[in-house]
């Protein structure tokens, strides 16, 4: 750190690599959510089926996974054990069927601007995982994150989603199966616009790329702490756009939580000051226990009188 508290490089780097995958991510949030909710809405394209648009997503992300490590090499395969798979992916993937199927579904059923105000509950839960908070969305951020980083594997958002997504998609098949498959089956003039779901399934695909990408490389908290912004973006959309009811009060009691944003984003720029400071002291104090060592060894080693001969 430099004189008068100013952030080094590195820190300054490492800050707008965050607000990059934070940037990313939101965009794709924000496109995914808005085209869900145009697809699943009986007033716009009126296909309510969320289970079903649900694993669409997952076979798309799952095949695409697979087609990037095992036939076109893109990234180098991971190995996995079994015990490893069944005690982190599999939670994983059923937490993250029920979080997908939920969150769609309430699509059907209120506006983007209501879901997004609920939502803004989702930092006190992640960060209070640990005293027993067990929201579907929290925990599986933070089993992601335990995955990423403190299981010893590399795994990249590409393998993590290779992983994970077939998990996901058998766990939605069990409710699919009673829930919208009979339903479907009886719809005789069901089809698909290949356009519309393929280029929804691909937003998708990018969208948990970069959940993967911003987990791994900050914290699962800080992602729905940023979510929060993507939320305020939502909520003017549907307000300018959908033409969604948005009352003062909302907005009164989204201001909070934004100002609980604000006071995160500057604690946590304080904790890398400070960590920026110590590394620094600690290199100094390296610095200065080398050059004390040279000293002492110097006084320590023998004098010879340069006017001796040998």
């Amino acid at each position: 750190m430099g004189k008068g508290g100013y952030l080094s490089h590195s820190v300054i780097r490492n800050i707008l690599l965050s607000y990059a995958y934070v940037t990313i991510w939101i965009f794709l949030s924000f496109s995914v959510i808005v085209y869900n909710k145009y697809i699943l809405d009986k007033k716009m394209y009126n296909w309510p089926f969320p289970i079903s648009l649900t694993i669409i997503h997952m076979s798309f992300c799952a095949t695409l996974a697979f087609l990037l490590i095992k036939v076109f090499r893109f990234v180098d395969p991971v190995s996995m054990s079994r015990d490893l798979y069944l005690s982190s992916v599999v939670p994983i993937g059923a937490l993250y069927s029920l979080s997908l199927w939920l969150s769609n579904s309430a699509y059907i059923y209120s506006s983007v601007s209501f879901i997004q105000m609920l939502k803004a509950l989702m930092p006190v839960a992640v960060y209070s995982i640990g005293l027993g908070a067990v929201s579907f969305e929290a925990t599986r951020l933070i089993m992601i994150q335990i995955l990423l980083t403190s299981k010893g594997i590399n795994l990249n958002p590409i393998t993590s989603l290779y992983y994970v997504a077939p998990c996901c998609l058998v766990f939605l098949l069990v409710p699919w199966i009673y829930v919208e498959f009979p339903v479907l089956k009886e719809t005789s003039d069901f089809h698909l616009d290949l356009l519309i779901f393929s280029t929804n399934s691909l937003c998708a695909f990018a969208l948990n790329l970069s959940v993967f990408l911003l987990v791994g490389k900050t914290s699962a908290l800080t992602m729905n702490v940023a979510g929060v912004v993507k939320d305020w973006l939502l909520i003017a959309f549907s307000w300018s756009v959908i033409k969604d009811t948005v009352t003062p009060i909302n907005l009164f009691g989204y201001g909070l939580a934004f100002l609980g944003v604000a006071y995160y984003n500057h604690s946590k720029l304080q904790a890398l000051k400070a960590k920026e400071a110590q590394k620094t002291t600690g290199q100094a104090d390296d610095e200065a226990g080398r050059l004390l060592k040279g000293t002492e060894s110097e006084k320590l080693a023998p004098k010879v009188d340069p006017g001796i001969r040998r």
